[in-house]
């Protein structure tokens, strides 16, 4: 074991870079700043005090950065977990209109961790994955990363100093030194916030906490909670967080394992306020990007970094919510946009190199990309419905 434990370390020193360090970062930051606060408006409509709320983002922290640490650790390849932001949207929306107590929240939570732990351990999920077409499943990437991309020049109005910079050393960094060019938007926009003074102040704090909390089981409740959460979970986070993997070139690693994991995650941390850990997909694709390492066996170090931070961000959580509105949200925006940029270019090279699968990638993609829920289905699977559906009728037509 001990051999075992050296060598794992022999390889991490090994395999370690710069870049791929900072790509965990971003990737962290990323993740953090783009919907915490809608986990604390959700807290205040649930009247959760300053224990609970902590013990909430605690115990997702824990969840996120171990899940992620292991997983990673495990198949040597950049898996990063998250939290479901869909369904803490839908946690959210419940919590303002009261339909639901926190209790019955963490109910459907223990539920559909359950669910999740049944697709990965029985192979349904991987069954179903491994049927969808590496074009399609590329124009589904593509589909899912384009409106961040489009949020750096959305952002630019907000924020016109800090964004234009970063902008402007991204397209520099990628003539001159493409492997630094996200690190170097980074610390720009770090650098030109504070100049500007659009960083706000810090407020409030404390170290993390865990409160165990007794989840209701209430069955009407429970069931109207845990359908969409599992069904936004699935379509919105997983599906896209395998694509990220298969594109990025880590097809090797089973997806069943991961599904069955993240439920496991999910179903431990649920008693202590969490709700549903996930694969993370679109700061998967910035720790499994090109801008990681030019070396596909050695970005799984971007992940190690997140994790760890992760870990670390759970012991101070109550820090990191007093500290939710300092980062300027516009620079988030582009920072996002931007490390997704090389990604999703690779993503449309797979999706559009086959020519007899072309127009129904570029339909995947362009109803993906679209946003579009209807009948409580996100827009990655009406892509994928759409784009099936015209390659399938095309070549039924064509026999």
């Amino acid at each position: 074991m001990r051999a075992v434990s050296r060598a794992g370390l022999a390889g991490l020193r090994s395999d370690a870079s710069l870049s791929a360090v900072l790509a965990g970062v971003v990737a962290l930051i990323v993740s953090v700043a783009s919907s915490i606060g809608l986990l604390v408006s959700a807290a205040q409509d649930f009247a959760l005090d300053a224990t609970q709320t902590a013990s909430w983002l605690t115990s997702s922290y824990l969840a996120i950065g171990l899940g992620t640490l292991a997983l990673s650790w495990r198949f040597r390849a950049p898996v990063l977990l998250a939290w479901t932001t869909p369904g803490l949207a839908v946690i959210a929306a419940v919590a303002a209109s009261g339909q639901a107590t926190f209790p019955e929240v963490l109910g459907a939570s223990v539920l559909s961790a359950l669910v999740m732990i049944g697709l990965g351990v029985t192979g349904a999920f991987q069954a179903v994955t491994s049927r969808i077409p590496p074009a399609l499943a590329g124009a589904l990437l593509a589909g899912v990363l384009l409106p961040f991309i489009l949020k750096t020049f959305q952002a630019l109005p907000a924020a016109p100093v800090p964004v234009a910079g970063m902008i402007a050393v991204f397209l520099a960094g990628r003539l001159f030194f493409p492997r630094w060019a996200v690190p170097a938007v980074l610390v720009t926009g770090a650098l030109l916030s504070v100049v500007t003074g659009q960083v706000g102040s810090l407020s409030g704090g404390g170290p993390g906490a865990l409160l165990l909390q007794k989840p209701s089981f209430e069955p009407g409740t429970m069931l109207a909670l845990a359908a969409p959460l599992t069904i936004l979970t699935l379509a919105s986070q997983q599906l896209p967080g395998v694509a990220v993997l298969r594109e990025c070139g880590y097809g090797r690693v089973p997806v069943s394992p991961l599904i069955t994991w993240t439920g496991v995650a999910s179903l431990i941390s649920a008693p202590f306020g969490a709700h549903t850990t996930n694969l993370a997909a679109i700061t998967a694709a910035i720790a499994a990007g090109h801008e990681s390492h030019p070396d596909p066996a050695r970005r799984w170090v971007a992940c190690i970094s997140a994790g760890v931070l992760y870990v670390l961000l759970a012991l101070g959580a109550g820090w990191v919510l007093g500290a939710v509105g300092a980062i300027p949200g516009p620079v988030i925006a582009a920072l996002a946009g931007l490390s997704l940029v090389g990604t999703a270019l690779s993503s449309l090279s797979t999706a559009l190199h086959d020519e007899s699968w072309r127009e129904a990638a570029f339909v995947t993609l362009v109803v993906t990309a679209s946003g579009v829920t209807f009948l409580g289905i996100g827009s990655a699977v009406w892509g994928l419905l759409a784009g099936g559906a015209l390659a399938w009728t095309g070549r039924r037509l064509l026999r």
